[in-house]
């Protein structure tokens, strides 16, 4: 079991055909850009909370059972041992080509949906009205659409409009471009950059502070790609907001970029909500302000 439980990961995933790349003191991958390998043994996925050691990485990404799993990499360590190990040769993919799913002619669901979670009318019609956010004809979901900076469609995440206790469909559009993610306007007379993880978080401090109008970006996960090409493409920002979610995988990814972009130059603070786990909890609990005008 030890020797299971201390394969080293880096050099398992390799094995496996996984494309491995560094950040910083971890590991990720290409494959899997939300996955985390610490200490070389040990891999937490922050984009649904899993976690472990490499008897439960075969669990759950190669199918295996808890027997087949520890007799798989007792063979694999004897074999790190004895001989080369033959690897499993990388296969590229081809992407799916992008296209956003039809919309439907009207955006009621959408709308109501929203205005459940306590968006306000006033925000839900600007994103609306910027071609930010549309309802799909099929399934009724919220498509939050990410255009690059030639207003482009480069990235759409889905969310279903129906919650059954407290969880709903997400998933991001095939071919999407993740270092787009979700991003809106910039000013240039603006400095800053408000960084959170969902399209709805953002929309929610949006509602809370009626001046946010620009100079935002959802990552619509953890993967840091989205903040990147803002910063790239607004070449004038100096100051990175954090505004990720108040649990231990936002907590965690907070202390990594601000590492990250602090060791670029920038500065870089945070806010948090003040009370639930994130944005759209806290405005839910505090309740939305008053809309005034439409």
């Amino acid at each position: 079991m030890e020797i299971a439980k201390n394969t080293d990961l880096p050099d398992l995933l390799e094995h496996l055909g996984y494309s491995l790349k560094r950040l910083g003191r971890y590991y990720t991958t290409r494959e899997m850009d939300s996955i985390r390998i610490k200490d070389r043994r040990n891999w937490k996925r922050y984009s649904n909370g899993t976690g472990g050691d490499a008897i439960t990485f075969l669990q759950t990404f190669e199918g295996k059972d808890f027997r087949a799993a520890v007799e798989y990499l007792l063979d694999f360590n004897g074999r790190a041992r004895d001989s080369p190990r033959p690897r499993r040769p990388v296969v590229e993919e081809e992407k799916p080509e992008f296209a956003l799913p039809p919309a439907n002619e009207d955006n009621r669901r959408v709308f109501a949906y929203l205005r459940k979670r306590g968006i306000a009318p006033q925000v839900i019609r600007s994103f609306l009205n910027a071609g930010l956010l549309y309802e799909d004809a099929k399934y009724h979901n919220c498509v939050f659409v990410g255009r690059d900076n030639t207003g482009q469609p480069r990235f759409a995440s889905k969310r279903g409009t129906y919650d059954k206790d407290g969880i709903s469909f997400k998933r991001d559009v095939l071919g999407s471009d993740k270092s787009v993610a979700f991003p809106i306007p910039c000013d240039p007379a603006v400095p800053w950059v408000l960084v959170f993880e969902a399209p709805i978080d953002l929309m929610s401090f949006c509602t809370l502070h009626r001046e946010a109008r620009s100079n935002a970006v959802a990552l619509c996960g953890l993967y840091e790609g989205g903040l990147n090409t803002y910063l790239r493409d607004n070449p004038h920002l100096r100051h990175v907001v954090l505004c990720l979610d108040a649990d231990d995988p936002g907590r965690i990814a907070t202390e990594k970029l601000r590492a990250e972009y602090e060791s670029r130059g920038l500065k870089v603070s945070t806010r948090t909500p003040a009370k639930g786990k994130d944005w759209n909890e806290y405005l839910q609990q505090r309740g939305p302000p008053r809309e005034r005008g439409r």
